[in-house]
């Protein structure tokens, strides 16, 4: 047991040893030269820009934040315009993933028909005019050397169906990813 105890101790008088303040002083001595010697240079801070303030005048004007304006836009529109997609025919395969998921990789004639490959995930799939993709009933409308147009149909703010277009362009890549 004091034997233990003895390396014990030891240690303990050597770290004990470690805290004095012999370069303590050094330290002190090096910060106050350095401090002395040190000049500071803050640059004066600009003058605050003028407020003007604004007058909005919103006499007459309706408000934009009235939860009623989408009932009456929704009113004053007339019915049967939008274009509703037909929800009630089978989904193609390609329209489970969204279209930007997909890229073009390239570009074949197969007869008389041009066909886009479009790359989702690990899979090259052949795309042609007509054919249906995306997850917003979108249609392939043309295939070119370059791109691929598809007419989306989804809705807007009042609910109303309306129609937009995306393109998926080639993407320049010397080969297709595994």
């Amino acid at each position: 047991m004091k034997q233990a105890r003895l390396p014990a101790a030891l240690l303990l008088l050597a770290f004990l040893a470690g805290c004095g303040d012999r370069d303590e002083q050094e330290v002190r001595q090096w910060m106050k030269e350095v401090d002395a010697t040190t000049r500071v240079a803050v640059k004066p801070l600009a003058e605050p820009k003028t407020f003007m303030p604004f007058a909005y005048a919103s006499a007459g004007s309706p408000d934009p934040f009235d939860p009623n304006k989408l009932l009456t836009d929704r009113a004053a529109a007339r019915p049967g315009t939008g274009v509703a997609p037909d929800t009630s025919r089978r989904k193609e395969p390609l329209e489970g993933f969204p279209l930007d998921t997909m890229r073009m990789v390239g570009m074949m004639k197969k007869g008389r028909s041009v066909l886009a490959l479009l790359q989702i995930d690990r899979t090259v799939y052949q795309v042609q005019a007509g054919q249906r993709l995306g997850q917003n009933y979108g249609i392939v409308t043309s295939v070119s050397e370059s791109a691929v147009n598809v007419k989306e149909t989804v809705q807007d703010a009042s609910g109303e169906w309306v129609e937009r277009i995306a393109t998926l362009e080639l993407q320049e890549s010397k080969e297709i990813s595994p």
